[in-house]
Order: C-alpha cells, then sequence, then structure tokens
C-alpha cells in the first residue's frame, strides 16, 4: 500500500519495485499532476482520499485490501525481490506475531546515510490487516499490541532529493508536530527552542556518529537541529 500525492516522479518505479505483492493499492489525495494515471499503467489500484492525517490514508487503503497482511511502502521507497521473498516465507509461518519492523537504507541527497541514528531506522511496515494507525499527524505509527518481529531485508529509502524538499517538508511537519502536541496538553518555554537544537545536533553528529559520514552528516545533522528548533518554536507560540 502506497499513499501518495503529486508523485509522478517516484509512483511507477515505487509501484513496480513491490508487483511482486498480491495487490498494490495506491491511496491519493488532490494530486495535480499525473500521479493517479501512471499509478494505474504501473498496474496499481488507484483510490482517492480526503486527507486529514497520513494514517487515515493508510488506514483507508487497508479498508480497501484483500490480503491478510499489509506492507506499508512511501512512493520515495522501493522493495526488492530479496525483499519479497523473505515477506512470502514471514507471512506463511508469523509464529504468532502481529507485525514486522522493516529496516531501511537511508539516502539524503543521493548519499547514504549509515551514521546519526539513521542506521537504526526499522520502522513496522508489514502487518496484519487486522490494524490499524494512530491519529497522529507526525511519526504515525501502528497500534501493535501483539509480539512484533524484524526482517532482514531492508526498504530502499531515498529521502529529500534536495534541500527545497527539506524545507518544505520541515514546514509542514512542523506545524503538524506544534499542533499535535498543543492538543495533547504539552506546551514550550523559551529554553526548549534555546537548547534542544544543538542538543540534537550533539547527540546525532557527536554521540551517534554522524561526523562518520562527511560532509553530508554534518548538514544532516545541523539541519536536524533546525527541525527541533523549528517543533519547539511553533509550539512555544501556541503556549
Amino acid at each position: 500500500m502506497i499513499a501518495a500525492r503529486n508523485e509522478a516522479a517516484n509512483i511507477e518505479a515505487c509501484v513496480a519495485s513491490v508487483r511482486w505483492a498480491r495487490e498494490v493499492i495506491v491511496v491519493e489525495n488532490d494530486s495535480t499532476d499525473d500521479t493517479i494515471e501512471i499509478a494505474k499503467r504501473a498496474g496499481a489500484t488507484v483510490m482517492s482520499h480526503t486527507f486529514t492525517t497520513i494514517g487515515a490514508q493508510r488506514n483507508a487503503a487497508i479498508e480497501r485490501a484483500v490480503s491478510d497482511w499489509i506492507l506499508v511502502v512511501d512512493a520515495d521507497e522501493r522493495g526488492s525481490p530479496a525483499l519479497g521473498e523473505e515477506i512470502a516465507r514471514v507471512v506463511a509461518a508469523p509464529g504468532g506475531r502481529e507485525a514486522f519492523k522493516v529496516p531501511r537504507r537511508n539516502f539524503f541527497l543521493g548519499r547514504e546515510v549509515k551514521h546519526g541514528g539513521w542506521a537504526s531506522d526499522r520502522p513496522i511496515r508489514l502487518f496484519r490487516s487486522t490494524l490499524r494507525y494512530n491519529a497522529s499527524r507526525v511519526h504515525e505509527h501502528v497500534d501493535v499490541r501483539g509480539e512484533v518481529g524484524q526482517l532482514t531485508e531492508s526498504l530502499t529509502h531515498s529521502t529529500y532529493t534536495s534541500l527545497d524538499n527539506y524545507f518544505e517538508k520541515l514546514d509542514r511537519y512542523s506545524k503538524w508536530w506544534a499542533e499535535d502536541r498543543y492538543e495533547r496538553g504539552r506546551r514550550a518555554g523559551p529554553l526548549s527552542v534555546v537548547f534542544r537544537p544543538p542538543a540534537r545536533f550533539v547527540s546525532m553528529y557527536l554521540l551517534r556518529g554522524g561526523w562518520m559520514d562527511g560532509a553530508a552528516g554534518a548538514v544532516l545533522c545541523s539541519l536536524a537541529a533546525a527541525s527541533v528548533m523549528a517543533k519547539y518554536a511553533r509550539l512555544w507560540a501556541r503556549s
């Protein structure tokens, strides 16, 4: 299942990379490019759904799915035949597990990032079709009460192919993050805006080895600190 909006540049390759799946569902909202047409030509079932959150988009597609297991892939991610073979094995004998984490190889501006905490990126992406995503606008996740396993094969994730792309997402996600936290009763003071960003940089760049990714690592850790500042500044402004 793939949630997509204006992903004409990515959707064909994404669908092709998971064509081994029983069905590929693309759930889109308000696309103004050729996302729908390209996805259909690639062999996907396309549905349109009014956007509220990413989790709600995914839940709508899950409701439509006919399979007992769901694999969630973003448009900027790619599967592989090896991943498909592993998934076929584990869903045939899940051993009581309701969901599986899937490792991701992350690329930033075309460079693979192996440090700074990104190497431990293993979101839950394979799960039984009875499960659903929560209502968070940012960092949505599948609500799992049972046992969670982990796959060996990975998804390839080409996140942030340009700085324009990064800053566009930063603006949108920091706003959603602040709205989520504020609605849950969380507040932020000016000290959070001042001290949390450098703390994030130190954690990623020094403690988690971001420096080993060279210039890309330095830039990425700096941008992550800027993201933290934007989130807490927006939350402070609401407090």
